[in-house]
């Protein structure tokens, strides 16, 4: 069974700097074993389908981690992370409760009744119980399926981009992934931002950055953030792996706007659109 297709943005904090009740069970995690990179959709979709399985309005109370060192983290001179280790709780039962909040939120009333055997109130108040327990406020993972956002392209050096090609398109290790200090992440953000405000004005991609940016604010400035392509490495060939200038192009654009570069920001914008549209194709015909 193939992975799922689903990408992620993660937060790496220094275990040192968590609040004594996360950090135990960190720390009881890590004695367990961290979870390999290349096992986290799978083990996440297996807590998923057993809370299904058993009828449960949310997954159980099973706690994973992903941890790095710092010296796998790209740094500027304005920029430090760690101590180590980094650390990234999976916090899937605080994320699968925002994924209900934000059904509950969006989903028209029909659908609801027919996704869900209790009441919406009953639903929200469950989900936002589960929420409050987030220690930051926050979840150190977000994640999206069949594509990256655009905008978080914006947080990474494309010289740092990490891939790692299989003998199999389905194997595990194969990953196409970047990492970025905590500081040089919020700095790219910000510029960003007031980039594309200025340009494109305040929804679309001002919004995603926006969010992203409050989002990493939650965490320690000595932390680390990866953009990992995660199962989307399945759907793409070698050679559009290693071809693939997404980060470049994002930045590209970036440095196009500011200079009012309407034809470089058509040429990059084309670019993307090509090599992301035909992953909404293959989404949309299976």
């Amino acid at each position: 069974m193939p992975r799922p297709f689903v990408a992620y943005l993660r937060v790496y904090e220094p275990l040192s700097v968590l609040d004594a009740t996360l950090a135990s069970k960190v720390e009881k995690a890590l004695e367990a074993g961290p979870v390999p990179r290349a096992e986290v959709g799978e083990r996440e979709r297996e807590l998923w389908l057993r809370s299904q399985l058993g009828q449960k309005l949310l997954p159980g109370e099973s706690f994973d981690v992903m941890t790095i060192s710092p010296a796998e983290v790209p740094t500027s001179e304005a920029a430090r992370v760690g101590p180590g280790p980094l650390v990234c709780p999976l916090d899937l039962r605080a994320r699968s409760a925002a994924a209900l909040v934000g059904f509950l939120a969006t989903a028209p009333a029909i659908l609801q009744d027919a996704a869900l055997d209790l009441s919406p109130e009953t639903v929200r108040a469950r989900a936002s119980a589960v929420m409050t327990e987030l220690s930051a406020g926050a979840v150190h993972v977000i994640s999206t399926t069949w594509t990256i956002p655009l905008p978080w392209f914006a947080l990474v050096d494309p010289a740092q981009r990490r891939v790692v090609l299989a003998s199999a398109q389905d194997d595990p290790e194969r990953q196409v992934s970047w990492r970025v200090a905590m500081a040089d992440a919020r700095r790219r953000v910000a510029r960003a931002l007031k980039t594309v405000k200025r340009s494109l004005g305040e929804d679309g991609p001002a919004k995603v950055l926006s969010d992203t940016g409050h989002w990493l604010e939650h965490f320690h400035p000595h932390s680390a953030v990866e953009l990992d392509y995660g199962g989307l490495v399945q759907l793409l060939e070698d050679k559009d792996l290693l071809e693939d200038t997404s980060a470049a192009d994002v930045n590209a654009i970036l440095d196009a706007l500011e200079a009012d570069d309407a034809e470089e920001v058509a040429l990059r914008y084309e670019a993307l659109r090509e090599f992301w549209g035909e992953l909404a194709r293959r989404e949309r015909h299976g």
